[in-house]
């Protein structure tokens, strides 16, 4: 019967301590494990809030100017919107619309609607103070999808950079490792062989 594995901490445990057999490359291993465990543990997920919090601030606040410089307005749509598919049920197409003004003058536009909306249906239509289409405001919802987004994507490039700086560190440690196994074989090897250089 095979001896159980032990746990990855003891396997690594005894770099921490003093030994013949521990050389310098062991210790910057310990080391670097240590360091790249904390950024796994800490730094990752503060930097993820962190972007989150930021983009959601920024996003928040462009909405707010958006709503105060513009207005909405019910217009009709004079055309169809594209019918709907499986790719693109989320997008939003641009139609031409049509609305009259409270003195009565008809007004002309395009608008971004749902796909699948047919001419003679009533969209909400954004203006800025000149009453030329804008963009409508992000909605709170899209605010924090992007945010989460944002703050998943910085905390995922802080652990690529982590795992690309361990392998970088474990690859540099080995081949250090080899060459002082080396240089210690060559002095060991006469005592263990009785042979002479």
């Amino acid at each position: 019967m095979s001896a159980p594995a032990q746990p990855h901490f003891q396997t690594v445990g005894w770099r921490w301590r003093r030994s013949p057999l521990r050389r310098r490359s062991d210790v910057v291993e310990a080391w670097t494990v240590l360091l790249l465990g904390a950024v796994t543990l800490f730094v990752a997920p503060l930097a993820g809030a962190f972007a989150g919090a930021s983009t959601y601030d920024t996003l928040h606040a462009e909405a707010e100017r958006q709503r105060t410089d513009g207005h909405v307005v019910r217009a009709t749509l004079t055309e169809d919107a594209p019918a709907a598919n499986s790719v693109d049920s989320w997008t939003l197409h641009p139609v031409k619309v049509r609305w009259n003004d409270r003195g009565g003058t008809a007004h002309t536009a395009t608008a971004r609607v749902e796909a699948g909306a047919t001419s003679g249906s009533r969209a909400d239509v954004w203006l800025d103070a000149r009453g030329r289409g804008i963009a409508a405001p992000m909605t709170e919802d899209v605010q924090w999808g992007t945010a989460i987004a944002v703050g998943g994507a910085a905390s995922v490039l802080v652990w690529v950079f982590t795992g690309g700086a361990w392998i970088t560190v474990h690859a540099a440690v080995n081949r250090r490792r080899m060459v002082e196994w080396e240089r210690a074989w060559t002095r060991t090897e006469p005592q263990w062989t009785g042979s002479r250089p």
